[in-house]
């Protein structure tokens, strides 16, 4: 009886497509979608004017890493419900691209010796920055709009140190590759690639990358349908997830939006980022006993709702826009501008900032630091009525900020207090802020 041959260990890595080409591509894919993900989150971190104020500073002692912070603008009124909805959309649709790169490259990942020399040691360690970043800064954004605020500490700064640490080995790994991938892509045409068949489909050439088979299997899938594959993915969590910040009819394609696709009728008919039983403001809180203090130049004013209804109204066309990229669409709110109630405190020209705060008892973003440039400029109010109708509970009765392309958490809901030109920002309580 002829003995048998000697079982070898199975290989999960003998897929014939595998090589630099289809690493190339994808690569090149990301090359170019994630400098506009990394900017449209700096952006978005500047539109909380975190060097403004303690408190919409969450991400303290950035030192080096806050160089680029300027004061967030009101024009276009549409900003941030675009960098915003730009970065959170585009963070998805580029899940497939992400995950089919990490595929092509697994072998890498597992080669053994895991460590042959000090230089492939360093390029080791740029590779566990890259994929753990890259990792990290996916789940964390992903598990934050669907799921909120779930982390162990404040997602703007886990999310903000981690996308420098993905950034600069992004970077060190362009650097060490971006010549192998120009020379793979010159020889390997993309067009001749898209038109061979799976029955043409043939392992690439061996080379020093490590990345193609050496024992590679039959083909099940060419690379133009492996390609496609991921394109499907990428397009079809866009049909899910765009809708949430283009709004109209579109709002209906967005399954993964982290708010209600149908969130009710009426003038308050529209999405809600935090209830006022979530942030446990009550009925007694805000009925006929409800005073806006307004404080500045060492005067302080109280204000009834009735006496702020009194006063000049104005109406102002904006959306809301929150950091988990969905939007309101424009509302039609009407109030008192920011700059009225500066008036009644002594600023009749050129009025300052604003430190506003909530009666919202704990939580972040209970109270926020406003600029002088959002104070000014007269769409932005503390707003009575939007459609016409009273704010709901849920949209901050008997008042709410309504600043021009502020981040949502900025348009505080529930206001009780605002002090224009505050240069310490504590509440009454004394605490910090």
């Amino acid at each position: 009886m002829r003995p048998l041959p000697p079982r070898r260990p199975p290989n999960p890595f003998r897929s014939p497509l595998r090589g630099p080409w289809l690493t190339s591509v994808l690569g090149t894919v990301l090359l170019a979608g994630l400098p506009v993900l990394f900017v449209t989150g700096l952006l978005s971190y500047a539109a909380y004017n975190p060097d403004l104020a303690r408190i919409n500073d969450k991400t303290p002692d950035k030192g080096l890493l806050g160089f680029y912070l300027f004061s967030w603008p009101t024009h276009p009124y549409w900003l941030y419900r675009l960098t915003q909805g730009v970065h959170v959309t585009l963070g998805v649709v580029l899940v497939p691209v992400l995950l089919a790169k990490l595929w092509s490259v697994a072998p890498k990942l597992f080669a053994l010796p895991p460590l042959r020399s000090a230089g492939h040691a360093l390029e080791r360690l740029s590779l566990l920055l890259l994929v753990g970043g890259g990792l990290f800064e996916f789940a964390t954004g992903i598990l934050n709009v669907q799921l909120d605020y779930v982390f162990p500490g404040s997602f703007y700064r886990l999310h903000f140190y981690g996308a420098w640490v993905f950034v600069g080995a992004l970077l060190a790994h362009t650097v060490l590759k971006v010549p192998i991938a120009v020379r793979t892509l010159r020889d390997r045409g993309l067009r001749a690639e898209l038109r061979t068949p799976l029955e043409r489909t043939r392992p690439e050439p061996r080379d020093p990358t490590g990345l193609v088979a050496t024992d590679p299997a039959e083909p099940t899938v060419s690379r133009r349908g492996a390609l496609g594959m991921v394109g499907l993915g990428s397009l079809a969590l866009l049909l899910v997830t765009a809708g949430q910040s283009i709004g109209g009819p579109l709002r209906r394609t967005a399954l993964l939006a982290p708010r209600g696709r149908n969130p009710g009728t009426g003038p308050n008919g529209f999405q809600v980022n935090k209830t006022a039983a979530l942030a446990h403001v009550r009925p007694q809180d805000t009925g006929e006993a409800w005073r806006l203090t307004v404080r500045g130049n060492g005067r302080t004013v109280r204000l009834s709702r009735a006496e702020l209804e009194a006063m000049p109204q104005r109406t102002s066309m904006l959306p809301i826009a929150c950091v988990e990229g969905w939007s309101s669409g424009d509302q039609r709110w009407e109030g008192v501008p920011l700059r009225e109630l500066a008036a009644l405190v002594g600023h009749h020209t050129d009025p300052p900032g604003v430190f506003v705060e909530s009666l919202q008892p704990a939580g972040s973003f209970r109270a926020v630091a406003l600029r002088a440039n959002q104070v000014r400029d007269g769409r932005a109010l503390l707003a009575l009525r939007v459609g016409g109708a009273d704010l709901s509970p849920d949209h901050g009765y008997p008042a709410r900020v309504i600043v021009p392309a502020a981040p949502g958490v900025m348009n505080t809901k529930w206001v009780r207090q605002l002090t224009f030109g505050a240069t310490t920002f504590t509440t009454d309580s004394g605490e910090p802020a």
